[in-house]
């Protein structure tokens, strides 16, 4: 749970604060207001609006990518790896999916005014199922090794279903504050997690066949007091300070 929280905080950091943050203030920003579920500020653009999602892709590459030699990691460090690709993965390719259904979010802000309308939001709903599907096969092979011998299944549903819930819960505390009112709690931060991240759900059934045993296992993830604090007090300022929202001006 402590990994999942800390996995979870960074995903939003990076989706609202580097991404919509960053290159609003870039752009000429002179007042910006980023909570845990939305960027306010007083210019809007394509880009603002687009990179919330880049950000999250870019970085889960990243993560991939540090992924490539495993070895060099404990198995907590890797399992959190793990779920910060996973994590910005689901969130940079759901958003396509999410805003072509609905026309709401980022990339329904992208798309708006490009003619014919319904012809983007479709576009928008083929390449967020197709790009979300890649990525939860790109997780799944990250995950196999922690799956071990004995009651594979249940271990995986673990793995995979604590995440799931723990950044759900902490995702719809951390909106709860935001200055945006509670209509963006059920607009973006649940979306966010619970829809974003439903491939979570999904990930022990794909996995379930083979026994793991053609590569290495990860051994135990064990109780470390350091990520239970960390992940403590990065909620807690999650919650109650990203979350009241942060103010910048010029």
């Amino acid at each position: 749970m402590a990994i999942s929280a800390l996995a979870c905080v960074l995903q939003d950091v990076l989706h609202e604060g580097l991404g919509h943050g960053v290159t609003a203030w870039l752009s000429g920003a002179h007042r910006l207001v980023i909570s845990t579920v939305a960027l306010q500020s007083d210019i809007g653009t394509r880009w603002i609006s687009a990179n919330g999602t880049l950000v999250n892709l870019l970085f889960g590459a990243i993560f991939w990518l540090l992924l490539l030699r495993p070895q060099r990691y404990r198995p907590a460090t890797r399992y959190f790896l793990v779920l910060a690709m996973a994590g910005n993965l689901f969130t940079g390719t759901g958003y396509f999916l999410f805003s072509g259904v609905f026309n709401f979010g980022d990339w329904a802000a992208v798309i708006e005014g490009f003619e014919p309308h319904w012809m983007w939001q479709l576009v928008l709903v083929v390449v967020g199922a197709a790009s979300y599907y890649a990525s939860m096969l790109m997780v799944a092979a990250k995950l196999k090794p922690f799956r071990g011998q004995h009651d594979p299944s249940r271990r995986l549903r673990v793995l995979c279903w604590t995440p799931y819930f723990t950044e759900g819960i902490l995702a719809g505390l951390g909106g709860l504050l935001n200055p945006l009112g509670l209509f963006y709690v059920i607009a973006s931060a649940l979306p966010s997690s619970l829809g974003a991240n439903a491939g979570l759900m999904s990930l022990p059934f794909m996995m379930r066949q083979g026994n793991g045993s053609e590569e290495q296992q990860v051994g135990p993830l064990r109780r470390s007091i350091a990520w239970i604090a960390t992940a403590a007090v990065g909620s807690l300022l999650f919650i109650l300070v990203l979350g009241r929202g942060l103010t910048w001006s010029r």
